[in-house]
């Protein structure tokens, strides 16, 4: 924190509850909760501010399935350090409307926008990975498997001339060339302006499929899914396997993935995802200045920021990024190291949302546990908000069913292997227009 007096919404003392006036009925939801035959735990979230000690009413339990099978298939993309469906949906469900904006500063694969779509609300996202929009839009706009099957039938696999002999570690020689077919196909009808919504789609499956651990991808044994191992790691990994890259069918393969994806993709969800879709937006830059979005618009905010880890961007997306086209050295992301360089960046980002926020909106932050649980960010999280003018309601900490963390939160939390989201929620001042 700065030197700087802050001018809160609370008055504090030492040790004293921080309790603005917040939606009594989502605390009442809380303490009474037991969906899942558990009842919830009420304890404290204790923070300092300004020297002093403050304190926020925290809920523990298990607020929805660890089933990623719940959930709509059109999420069933693969990306790093992404949160289940729920998670969103569950704020979204309790703190807005059908037509309300719902907005992602860190989107990712498009988790909460995408949700917030399916829910019948307006998705706003953002993320400064170029490839997060690749991700998420094709999935607003669904095409039928029929459509799919007929412009892969369109697609000339056998024309490309590159040829990048070093991706064989990955690809059978034929995979390869259809891979490279389909590369030139859309980077050709991108260059034209011709892309339409069937395009983005097959795009985003092969994005999806270009590497993996069973015969559903389009390469040889590999991990992770969601990154890309570098060609020497790969080399090492068919050593030790003994295994070399088998012929994969890049058409059917999307068409497989198409058909998974779309098989609970009612005419309804169709007709819902149709009226919320023209209504999007979605950025790729920073999430501490988006002008793009107007003051007072958004109703809820449901987020996981990057966290105080090393992210190699290149190392993790250079396969993604050769397909696409993009120089992976060219997108800087910046994910600080040090706690106190992560707060300045997320207090930033804080003062963006609460001018993008209605009076009356909320933000639900979620923030991951990381080096071994030794640091609490809902701890240093908590600040940042208020020092950009918001509220804090309340810590929600959803803990499922498989883990230790139950009967220790507000004790100890340092247990390697837990499983548990923590959500911070703020409000920003005011009254929700009702229109």
């Amino acid at each position: 924190m700065s030197g700087e007096t802050l001018e809160l919404p609370f008055v504090l003392r030492e040790s004293q509850p921080v309790l603005p006036p917040k939606r009594p009925s989502l605390i009442t939801e809380l303490e009474s909760f037991r969906e899942f035959g558990v009842s919830t735990r009420r304890i404290t979230t204790t923070f300092q501010i300004n020297g002093k000690s403050a304190e926020v009413p925290a809920f523990v339990n298990e607020f929805w399935t660890a089933k990623q099978r719940a959930a709509s298939r059109l999420h069933e993309i693969s990306y790093r350090a992404c949160f289940k469906p729920q998670l969103p949906r569950f704020f979204i469900e309790r703190l807005t409307r059908p037509g309300d904006v719902v907005y992602d500063p860190f989107m990712g694969r498009g988790t909460t926008p995408l949700e917030a779509a399916l829910l019948g609300r307006v998705p706003f996202g953002c993320d400064i990975n170029p490839l997060s929009q690749v991700l998420i839009r094709p999935r607003f706009n669904p095409p039928t498997l029929e459509q799919v099957a007929q412009r892969l039938d369109e697609i000339d696999f056998h024309c490309s001339t590159e040829f990048p002999e070093d991706l064989l570690v990955f690809y059978h020689p034929e995979t390869l060339r259809e891979i490279a077919s389909l590369k030139k196909n859309l980077l050709a009808r991108r260059k034209k302006n011709s892309l339409d919504p069937v395009d983005d789609w097959i795009c985003l499956l092969a994005l999806n499929r270009l590497t993996g651990h069973s015969p559903g991808f389009f390469s040889v044994y590999t991990l992770p899914p969601n990154q890309a191992v570098s060609v020497k790691s790969q080399k090492k990994i068919n050593a030790d396997r003994h295994q070399s890259a088998p012929r994969r069918s890049v058409p059917k393969l999307i068409l497989k993935k198409t058909r998974n994806l779309l098989s609970d993709c009612t005419p309804a969800i169709r007709e819902t995802l149709a009226g919320v879709a023209p209504k999007s937006l979605l950025l790729s830059q920073s999430a501490s200045r988006t002008p793009q979005i107007p003051s007072n618009s958004v109703a809820l905010v449901v987020t996981s920021p990057p966290f105080l880890d090393v992210v190699d961007y290149a190392g993790d997306n250079w396969l993604r990024c050769w397909f696409l086209g993009i120089d992976p050295e060219s997108v800087h992301l910046t994910v600080p190291k040090k706690l106190d360089a992560w707060r300045e960046a997320m207090t930033a980002v804080f003062r963006e949302l609460h001018r993008v926020l209605k009076p009356g909106g909320h933000v639900a932050f979620e923030v991951g546990e990381v080096r071994g649980g030794k640091i609490k960010l809902e701890e240093t999280v908590l600040p940042c908000g208020i020092a950009a003018g918001l509220e804090p309601v309340l810590v929600l900490i959803n803990d499922q069913k498989f883990t230790k963390t139950a009967n220790c939160w507000g004790v100890d939390n340092n247990f390697k292997g837990t499983n548990t989201n923590r959500i911070a929620l703020f409000r920003k001042p005011g009254v929700i227009n009702s229109e």
